[in-house]
């Protein structure tokens, strides 16, 4: 994994994932706002979608792909597009 900025508070730096073509995120949504924007990964341009993208997160075969920091950073991205959207999440 690159090199990462450090830091004493959650960093929101999320490093590039090899197992992942950003582009796919683009052609499969267009310009919207992802909860991980460096590799296109969970869209939150919708209600439905930030749903989902908390579903995912919480699974471990996908929070596992992060470092721990990188998956609270996703995580509060998608809880304040929740908020936005009016959609009620899950506790973790």
């Amino acid at each position: 994994m690159p090199n990462k900025p450090t830091s004493t508070s959650t960093s929101t730096y999320i490093a590039r994932r090899d197992d992942v073509n950003p582009d796919q995120g683009l052609k499969e949504h267009g310009d919207v706002t992802f909860a991980d924007p460096t590799n296109k990964k969970y869209p939150l341009e919708n209600a439905g979608h930030v749903r989902s993208a908390w579903s995912y997160i919480n699974q471990e075969r996908n929070a596992s792909k992060y470092d721990p920091d990188e998956v609270e950073t996703i995580k509060g991205r998608i809880k304040r597009a929740a908020k936005e959207h009016g959609v009620e999440i899950a506790a973790e």
